[in-house]
């Protein structure tokens, strides 16, 4: 409050708060409306209905398209998905724990290098697609075991591209194995 007053006494520009718009709503489908009996036309074409304006938003507050739904929840097993949100197609989700497999660096085997949740993806349409995704992984009681976020931060998925995202859970993770149900959302653009 104190910033506020001091900033409108100096005569500082403030910017307005960051306002979140809400979910894009469908419109409800337009009722067909009985037309009252008329007496019989005569022949010809019908005359044409005026077409309706169409409201064209620009392209930057265009809705993104949007998925999200609930599954039952897996620790370190893949979880088959069929899920196809505008050409692009989501066919599984693991989740787990990156650990080092033993190889080339053998004084790392075994090592953790955090939890993921990691999705598969393949891009059915015909333009390339830039998805993001957001998981949350709740108990039986419905009490949130972590969160995780993540998606294309360089480039596209280009039609026929299949691609493997890593979702990263950070800070609040340990009781992931225990889970119950989780919510996956996937946000889409072209």
């Amino acid at each position: 409050m104190q910033t506020l007053l001091l900033a409108a006494l100096l005569g500082l520009p403030q910017e307005p708060p960051m306002q979140i718009p809400p979910p894009p709503q469908e419109a409800p489908a337009p009722k067909e409306e009985k037309a009252a009996p008329s007496a019989p036309q005569t022949a010809g074409p019908a005359p044409a209905k005026p077409a309706a304006p169409v409201a064209q938003a620009p392209a930057s507050n265009a809705p993104l398209s949007y998925f999200s739904e609930s599954y039952s929840y897996a620790w370190d097993r893949i979880i088959p998905l069929s899920i196809n949100l505008d050409g692009l197609k989501v066919s599984k989700i693991f989740f787990n724990k990156r650990v080092v497999e033993p190889g080339f660096f053998n004084i790392l085997k075994g090592a953790e290098f955090g939890t993921r949740a990691q999705v598969e993806v393949t891009n059915t349409g015909r333009y390339p697609k830039i998805p993001g995704f957001a998981v949350a992984v709740v108990d039986k009681e419905g009490r949130l075991l972590g969160v995780a976020s993540g998606g294309t931060k360089v480039g596209t998925v280009k039609p026929g591209e299949t691609e493997t995202f890593d979702l990263n859970f950070s800070q609040v993770k340990e009781r992931l194995a225990s889970g119950d149900k989780f919510y996956l959302a996937i946000e889409l653009r072209n």
